[in-house]
């Protein structure tokens, strides 16, 4: 009998779970008994915003940031700035659903630490990639990329703008992954020749470390335009 190595199984089941969210019944904000039982717990419930503060701040943003029929809103140059996790993670899988207003850029980043001025890490970026400028750029400014490093695959299809796309972003050891509406639309590995090209590229050049593994907060980005999150759900592998 041939067993799966512990990294296979848990991409075994991080592809099951998907299934699983894919599937759900569960009204927006709430978790299934399948999720629970599978290690997801939510990081927004719909109602409140604790667990989150502002990036560099002890507390939630007075502006800018709204909850509104079950969503994590930034308003249109609101001026809330950016928000993040009050714990930090490695290992996880993050799983969100998210619309963005027409023209609008924003982004989810990971591995997020506090010691710049601005918020620096890994993102997940988020646009309308139909009419946003950046889009322009090239892949690597469009959604599901890991902004300006590497693109997403052309398979990376979003919904049209102002429908909810569902996204996924797992980190196991240095293994990323980048999933957008069921599809796995990237994947690198940190630390490796090719990221380490790629950054080296990058307006990330000069920050020490950033191709590497490293723990952070999770950031949601107040980029002056409209998006909205929900479903905002999180669990860590066993041990972790």
């Amino acid at each position: 009998m041939r067993f799966l190595s512990s990294s296979a199984a848990w991409l075994c089941a991080f592809t099951l779970a998907g299934l699983i969210l894919s599937a759900r019944a569960a009204a927006p904000d709430q978790l299934t008994a399948a999720e629970k039982a599978a290690g997801w717990r939510r990081l927004f419930d719909g109602q409140s915003t604790a667990g989150w503060r502002g990036y560099k701040k002890t507390a939630f943003p007075a502006k800018g940031w709204v909850i509104e029929e079950g969503c994590l809103y930034c308003q249109p140059h609101g001026g809330g700035g950016d928000i993040i996790t009050d714990e930090e993670f490695g290992d996880f899988e993050f799983a969100f659903e998210w619309k963005i207003a027409p023209a609008a850029n924003s982004g989810v980043k990971y591995f997020v630490s506090e010691q710049y001025r601005n918020a620096i890490g890994h993102e997940f970026q988020l646009l309308d990639d139909t009419s946003n400028e950046d889009a322009k750029v090239g892949r690597s400014h469009q959604t599901a990329s890991f902004y300006d490093v590497l693109p997403p695959s052309l398979e990376a299809k979003t919904k049209p703008v102002g429908k909810f796309n569902e996204s996924r972003i797992l980190v196991r050891g240095n293994h990323v992954e980048h999933w957008l509406n069921g599809q796995k639309v990237l994947e690198y590995e940190l630390g490796s020749d090719a990221v380490r090209a790629a950054v080296a590229k990058s307006k990330f050049k000069n920050i020490p470390g950033f191709a590497m593994k490293s723990g952070g907060h999770i950031l949601l980005q107040d980029h002056g335009g409209g998006i909205w999150f929900r479903n905002l759900k999180l669990r860590v592998p066993a041990g972790k």
